[in-house]
C-alpha cells in the first residue's frame, strides 16, 4: 500500500499554486461544498465548463425528448427525493386521492414557472393526476434540483430547467414551455410574474385565451395589480401570496427555519453576538428576526410601514434606518419585495466581511447589477452612453471591484482597498438557492395553489371578472383542516347555541364541490 503523504513532505506546498492548480483546487473545494452542503445540487455538478443542456440530445425511457434538463440519467435519484417529500405532504396527497376520480382539471393545459424542487414536483404530479397537462420551467436560475427535474422528465412532464441557467437560458426555457405547436396553455401557475409577463408581451393572443392565473409571490402579485390598474389584465387572477395559508405559514414559518439553514450552509457563520439588520418586517421578516434572535444575534429592523414597525418594536427589535447601522452590522438581509433596498452607497460603507443576502423573491433588492450589464442590448433608443455609464457606477459589476467565487453561491466582492463583502446567491433568493425549505409548510402552499387552479378552471362564466382575487376564507380553512391530522389535532365542536351566537355555520369546514 502507498504511504500517505502529508503536507510537510510535499515540495513547495506553501507556494501559491499555478493558475491551473489554483483552478483545480478551487473546483475541488467548490464541488465538495456543493455536494455536501446543498441538496439543491446534491447529485449533479452545475459547473460552467460542462456542455449546456440546450446542446444535448436526451430522451427518457419512453423515447420522448420533450424536455431539457441537466442529466436525464439522474431521474432515479430525483424519484427518491420526490417520494421522501410525499411523506410530509400528506394533505396534498390526500387531495390527489380524493379528487383524481373526478378529474377536476381534465382539459386544463397548465404552463408553470416555479422553483423546481421535490416539493413542487409533488404539486406538478398532483395536477397531472387531476387531469391536467403541464409544461414547466424554473422561476429562479439557482433553485432547480437537477435530479428532480430529471425525474419529472422521465415521468413525461415537459420540464425545461436546470441549476445554474444563464439569463438567456432562463427566458429560453419559459419560451419553450409556451411556444409549442399543437398545444396552447389555458392556465398559468406563476411564482414571480416572469411567465405571465412573457406570455402577455410575446404571445398576446395566447394571453387573452387564458382562463386563469394563479400567482404565489408578492413580486408577481404586484405586477398583476399593475396590469389590472392599467386595464391590461384581460383574465382573472388568484392572489395566493396574500391568502392566510401562504402568509401565516409559508412566509413566516418556512423563512424562520430556512434563513438559518441557508446562511449556515454557505458561510458557517455563528450568530451569537452578531449584529444583523433585517430589511422589512412582513411575515418573511418576522420569521427571519425570530430565528436570528433565538440564536443570540443582535437584530435591527428597517421598515416603511408604521404598523409593521410598531410590531417590530413590541417584539423587542430596534427599528432603524439602514444608513444608521450599515457600518457596524455583520449581516444584511433583505425581505421587502421592493427594489434598490441595499444600494451601492450602502455596500461601499459596509465593514469588511459583511454578509449580504436576500430572502425576497426578486433579485432587485440588492443593487448587484445595472439593468443592462454587460452592455445595453441593441442600445435602446433614448438611453445614451453617459446614462449607461451612470447606471454601471451604481452596481457591483464595475471594473474597480473584483469578484472571487469562494464556493457554490458564495462570492467575495473585493474593493480596491482590500475590503471584502460576502454576497450570497448573487442577490437572489437565499433559501431556495443555497439550501432547501421545510416540506410540510410547502404542502400548505401547494394545496392552496392546486385548489386555486381548480376553482378558476371550473368557475362558471361570470363568477370572476378580469381582476385579481383573493381565495375565499373558507378555502383557507379547508386547507388548514387537511393538515391538522399530521399533528393529531382535533377542533373543538360548537354547540348549536354557540354557533348561532357567533353567526357561524355548524356544518363543518368548507369542501370543494367536485367531491
Amino acid at each position: 500500500p502507498q504511504q500517505i503523504q502529508f503536507a510537510d513532505d510535499m515540495q513547495e506546498f506553501t507556494k501559491f499554486p499555478t493558475k491551473t492548480g489554483r483552478r483545480s483546487l478551487s473546483r475541488s473545494i467548490s464541488q465538495s461544498s456543493t455536494d455536501s452542503y446543498s441538496s439543491a445540487a446534491s447529485y449533479t455538478d452545475s459547473s460552467d465548463d460542462e456542455v449546456s443542456p440546450r446542446e444535448k440530445q436526451q430522451t427518457n425511457s419512453k423515447g420522448s425528448s420533450n424536455f431539457c434538463v441537466k442529466n436525464i440519467k439522474q431521474a432515479e435519484f430525483g424519484r427518491r427525493e420526490i417520494e421522501i417529500a410525499e411523506q410530509d405532504m400528506s394533505a396534498l396527497i390526500s387531495l390527489r386521492k380524493r379528487a383524481q376520480g373526478e378529474k377536476p382539471l381534465a382539459g386544463a393545459k397548465i404552463v408553470g414557472c416555479t422553483h423546481i424542487t421535490a416539493q413542487t414536483a409533488v404539486l406538478i404530479e398532483t395536477l397531472c393526476a387531476l387531469g391536467a397537462q403541464c409544461r414547466w420551467s424554473a422561476c429562479n436560475i439557482y433553485s432547480t434540483q437537477n435530479e428532480v427535474a430529471a425525474a419529472l422528465a422521465e415521468a413525461g412532464v415537459a420540464v425545461f430547467a436546470w441549476k445554474g441557467e444563464s439569463e438567456d437560458d432562463f427566458w429560453w426555457c419559459i419560451d419553450r414551455c409556451v411556444n409549442v405547436d399543437g398545444w396552447q396553455a389555458n392556465m398559468i401557475l406563476d411564482d414571480g410574474g416572469d411567465l405571465t409577463h412573457w406570455v402577455y408581451k410575446k404571445y398576446p393572443n395566447v394571453f387573452k385565451k387564458i382562463r386563469g392565473i394563479v400567482e404565489e409571490s408578492v413580486t408577481g402579485v404586484h405586477r398583476l395589480y399593475q396590469l389590472s390598474k392599467a386595464g391590461k389584465l384581460c383574465v382573472p387572477a388568484m392572489n395566493v401570496n396574500d391568502s392566510v395559508t401562504k402568509q401565516k405559514f409559508d412566509n413566516l414559518y418556512c423563512c424562520r427555519e430556512s434563513i438559518l439553514d441557508g446562511l449556515k450552509r454557505t458561510t458557517d457563520v455563528m450568530f451569537g453576538g452578531k449584529q444583523v439588520v433585517v430589511c422589512g418586517y412582513g411575515e418573511v421578516g418576522k420569521g427571519c428576526c425570530a430565528a436570528l434572535k433565538a440564536l443570540g444575534a443582535i437584530v435591527y429592523v428597517t421598515e416603511i410601514d408604521p404598523i409593521c414597525a410598531l410590531q417590530a418594536c413590541m417584539d423587542g427589535f430596534r427599528v432603524v434606518k439602514l444608513s444608521e447601522v450599515i457600518r457596524q452590522v455583520d449581516v444584511v438581509i433583505t425581505c421587502t419585495g421592493n427594489k434598490n433596498v441595499v444600494t451601492r452607497e450602502h455596500l461601499d460603507r459596509m465593514k469588511n466581511s459583511c454578509i449580504v443576502c436576500n430572502m425576497g423573491h426578486s433579485n432587485t433588492e440588492i443593487d448587484v447589477v445595472s439593468p443592462w450589464w454587460p452592455r445595453p442590448p441593441h442600445h435602446p433608443p433614448g438611453h445614451d452612453s453617459n446614462l449607461f455609464l451612470l447606471l454601471l457606477q451604481t452596481s457591483l459589476r464595475t471594473p474597480e471591484l473584483t469578484w472571487e467565487r469562494v464556493r457554490s453561491q458564495v462570492d467575495h466582492v473585493i474593493w480596491p482597498d482590500g475590503k471584502r463583502v460576502v454576497l450570497l446567491a448573487e442577490g437572489r433568493l437565499l433559501n431556495l438557492s443555497c439550501s432547501t425549505v421545510p416540506t410540510f409548510v410547502l404542502s400548505i402552499t401547494a394545496t392552496t395553489q392546486a385548489l386555486a387552479l381548480i376553482e378558476l378552471y371550473n368557475a362558471p362564466e361570470g363568477r370572476y371578472k378580469q381582476d385579481v382575487y383573493l381565495l375565499p376564507k373558507k378555502m383557507d380553512e379547508y386547507v388548514a383542516s387537511l393538515h391538522l391530522p399530521s399533528f393529531d389535532a382535533h377542533l373543538t365542536e360548537l354547540t348549536d347555541d354557540q354557533a348561532k351566537y357567533l353567526g357561524l355555520n355548524k356544518n363543518g369546514p368548507f369542501k370543494p364541490n367536485y367531491y
